[in-house]
């Protein structure tokens, strides 16, 4: 029964208890008893206290708007001693809850972490409140400024949610009570209101100005109302922050100012000084020197907590403030730019650091240091490498004549991982930075210069750099020298990782976040996240590494350069599971794609997009992509990060008929990795070597180069590409002796080994191989009989099918033509129970997770 019911108005639930009389089980539904009139609540009132037998009851109401406190149909009921009653009271929803909402309505691409906090935070969980602001947000055109997603979408940030306006339905809810209370009450609210944070009975009614006894009046009666709530012992305020804000909105400026004032005399006795809160009543009171003084005192006590990333958004509000003016504007914008590396990535930052360095009230070395960590976001944050560049450039030259701030410029300048120049003018860059280091004397420079140093030597392969990375100052008592020490040390993480020296990064994973959290640096303890995922990938370890990345996507998506990691790992498990489609989309999102993004990732992106291309057979595709990924790569001059790249590059581009172009390619590789202490690119040379023998027709000694392969692969680890290996190797035998049983246990190996991992689409591959040659197994005599089960060449191709691929594309894979695969599709649909490809992927989740 609806609190509307359909019976003319002056009907009672007296007519319809007549109808219970035939007895069985029945269900009585009433919501929204607090709206009920009293002809209504007497007649439930009557039936509840001689209920027909089988009567089941459910009433919902609010508490808070019952006409009588605690009696919810009005008056008493006289419920039979028979009766079970159970009160249960629905809270918020947890943030769990919250979180699924958002990311099941909106998708998990546009999530961001921050995102899906500031909804439970702003929304307190209360459910319609989420359910509308999701509802926004799903309808509501892109932000501006709003970056891609992988998919292509905006991504949704916490300044989303801060900036939405608070839903109608809550708006008039909270305003309506409001406005139903008295003169003095009402102010108690507007105070309440005002301070958005929880506050004792005297602060309301200090805020209010009201006295002892009106204060505890109005408490009294805004509690009874429901408007304001008992947060705490001695604590009120308003249930969540958007009734807080749907109340302030409709507040007069003069009101405001006034109520902001009396906020700010409230917080200035507190202790200790919440000097944030405080700032922000000064400002809007107009006390602005007062304001200046309190944000300068809150970003002080956040940087000596190591809450970087307070300091930054309390710092880039202050200085988006047009009122500040020289001297002030100087001193809070160093203060940002000292915490903006430390801290996670701010458009809002970058865009205040923008301004500032054009500044002409700043002098030339502020405008220089600011420029510096401009150039820093820039890159690192963002992966704008190009703008970095141009940035340090100028900031070197700003700074001329403060050695200790040009030496970091210059070090920054020093790492090759950005296409812009050279690898020759990264070590130019690194020498000038070493020379103005050690002439400054200065220890926190020596430490960043010595750190980057470790890490552009590391990067090239340099086996000096292990020593370099040994003397870096990892006790030192100092926060910014020790903030040094871990981002040197969580580079080494990822410069091993793509050298292959797989056993030291696991070392390194150990020691990097626990020194970055040490030293506050939030932005390096994420970032050797990404780190850990790429490892992880490269040495198989891929049980539940999909879910793992793609949730560090959604975390990191304001920070779009940290994303490059996980986005290769996701690319190459869908390559591998035969997701051809999703493959795709992560090996070409732009933070590994674009021509302007970190080389070692760009060329693995490369690698994978070319694999990915000779899977479909689009030779055209593959051999661009392999020449252009050749030139970016020759043009660094960094040639320890062709090893995700040269194979698949070598492969497509013999298979463009390009053999002495091939040739010529392996030889570069080799000259450029010669003398350089890289694992990994020592065994993707062996593997290139190997691809072009077998091109020449050459089987045994291909075989045994593919050989030579597996096991550097094998010691490094890396089973997925040692398992190629095999693959490859028992291929050349095969083809070195037709007709033989050669290379069918390098093949059995390669499939064991394939399906272990969770290879689905390369176990359909390597065993279609198998069965083309008739000595790799007994064959029984006669057809066995499945009846209504999946034979094992129906479940390869139900598999394949349900990860995306199209018939054509299976056919390839399994040595098959398209129509023997439709019929396949066709009996495993039927003999599933099915009606769609797209359901045989649904089948397949109930399997284990890459």
């Amino acid at each position: 029964m609806q609190s509307e019911p359909t019976q003319p108005r002056d009907s009672s639930f007296s007519e319809l208890a007549a109808s219970f009389d035939a007895g069985g089980p029945m269900l009585l539904v009433a919501e929204d008893v607090h709206r009920a009139g009293d002809q209504d609540a007497r007649a439930l009132r009557t039936l509840l206290e001689h209920p027909p037998a089988g009567l089941r009851a459910v009433l919902t109401y609010r508490p808070e708007e019952l006409a009588r406190p605690g009696l919810v149909l009005g008056a008493p009921v006289g419920y039979p001693a028979e009766m079970n009653l159970l009160r249960l009271r629905l809270g918020p929803l947890d943030e769990a809850t919250v979180r699924e909402m958002a990311v099941e309505a909106l998708g998990e691409d546009r999530c961001s972490t921050q995102f899906l906090t500031r909804l439970y935070e702003r929304s307190g969980g209360i459910a319609q409140a989420v359910a509308d602001l999701v509802a926004e947000f799903k309808t509501a055109s892109p932000h501006p400024g709003a970056r891609p997603t992988a998919v292509g979408r905006d991504r949704l940030t916490a300044r989303h949610v801060d900036e939405t306006a608070v839903p109608v339905r809550l708006t008039e809810l909270v305003v309506g009570r409001t406005a139903a209370l008295d003169e003095e009450t009402r102010r108690l609210a507007w105070a309440a209101a005002v301070l958005d944070e929880v506050a004792t009975e005297d602060e309301l009614s200090s805020v209010a100005d009201l006295s002892v006894d009106s204060g505890r009046s109005a408490l009294t009666a805004a509690l009874r109302e429901a408007v304001l709530h008992e947060l705490g012992l001695g604590q009120y305020g308003f249930r969540i922050p958007m009734e807080a804000a749907a109340v302030y909105q409709l507040l007069a400026g003069p009101v405001r100012r006034e109520l902001h004032g009396r906020a700010a005399a409230v917080l200035e006795v507190r202790r200790p000084t919440p000097w944030a809160q405080l700032a922000r009543h000064q400002l809007a009171s107009g006390r602005t020197t007062d304001w200046l003084q309190s944000v300068e005192k809150a970003a002080r006590e956040a940087v000596e907590a190591r809450d970087h990333q307070s300091a930054i958004a309390l710092l880039e509000d202050t200085l988006a403030n047009p009122s500040v003016a020289h001297p002030n504007r100087e001193r809070l914008a160093l203060m940002l730019t000292r915490s903006a590396y430390s801290g996670l990535r701010s458009d809002q930052t970058v865009q205040v650091l923008c301004r500032l360095v054009d500044d002409p009230e700043l002098s030339a070395a502020v405008r220089g240091e600011i420029r510096l960590d401009l150039g820093l976001l820039l890159g690192n944050h963002l992966g704008l490498a190009a703008e970095d560049r141009v940035e340090l450039i100028k900031s070197v030259e700003e700074l001329s004549g403060h050695g200790r701030l040009a030496a970091r410029a210059m070090a920054a300048l020093a790492l090759p991982y950005w296409p812009d120049g050279p690898l020759a003018d990264n070590l130019t860059w690194l020498a000038r930075a070493v020379t103005t280091a050690a002439e400054s004397e200065d220890a926190v420079v020596q430490a960043a210069v010595a750190a980057n140093q470790a890490t552009a030597l590391l990067s090239v392969g340099d086996p000096d750099g292990w020593q370099q990375l040994e003397k870096l100052p990892r006790e030192d008592a100092d926060p910014r020298i020790l903030q040094h020490a871990a981002r040197g040390v969580c580079n080494a993480v990822d410069a091993a990782t793509w050298l292959g020296e797989y056993t030291r990064a696991r070392e390194l994973l150990a020691e990097g976040p626990e020194l970055a959290m040490r030293s506050g640096s939030v932005y390096e303890e994420q970032m050797v996240r990404g780190s850990a995922l790429h490892l992880d990938m490269v040495t198989g370890r891929w049980a539940g590494l999909a879910s793992r990345a793609r949730a560090y996507v959604a975390e990191v998506g304001d920070t779009p350069f940290a994303a490059g990691d996980a986005m290769l790992a996701l690319g190459v498990l869908a390559m591998a599971k035969g997701d051809w489609d999703k493959a795709g989309l992560w090996l070409s999102a732009s933070v590994v794609s674009e021509a302007s993004g970190p080389v070692p990732s760009t060329a693995a992106a490369a690698g994978g997009r070319i694999r990915l291309a000779l899977a479909r057979e689009n030779l055209e595709a593959a051999a661009r992509e392999a020449s252009d990924g050749w030139s970016a790569l020759r043009a660094k001059g960094v040639w320890v990060w062709a090893a995700e790249l040269a194979p698949w590059a070598v492969e497509a581009t013999i298979r463009a008929e390009k053999l002495e172009t091939a040739w010529e390619m392996v030889d570069e590789f080799a000259a450029g990795v010669e003398s350089r202490q890289a694992p990994m690119a020592t065994a993707a040379l062996m593997r290139c070597r190997a691809l072009l023998a077998e091109a020449e027709g050459t089987f045994p000694e291909a075989a045994e180069h593919f050989r030579r392969a597996r096991t550097c692969y094998q010691s490094l680890p890396r089973p997925y590409d040692a398992a190629l290996m095999a693959e490859a190797a028992g291929r050349c035998a095969q083809a070195s002796n037709p007709g033989t049983t050669a290379g069918v246990s390098e093949l059995a190996d390669a499939a064991e080994e394939l399906e272990v991992l969770g290879a689905t689409w390369d176990v359909a591959r390597v065993r279609a191989e198998l069965r083309a040659h008739p000595h790799t197994e007994r064959r029984p005599q006669g057809r066995p009989r499945y009846d209504e089960r999946l034979s094992p060449r129906e479940q390869e191709v139900a598999e394949l099918a349900g990860s995306g691929l199209s018939n054509r594309e299976i056919a390839a894979t399994l040595h098959l033509s398209p129509r023997t695969v439709e019929q396949h599709v066709a009996r495993a649909l039927r003999k599933l129970g099915i009606a769609s490809r797209k359901s045989l992927a649904l089948k397949d989740r109930d399997k284990a997770e890459l």
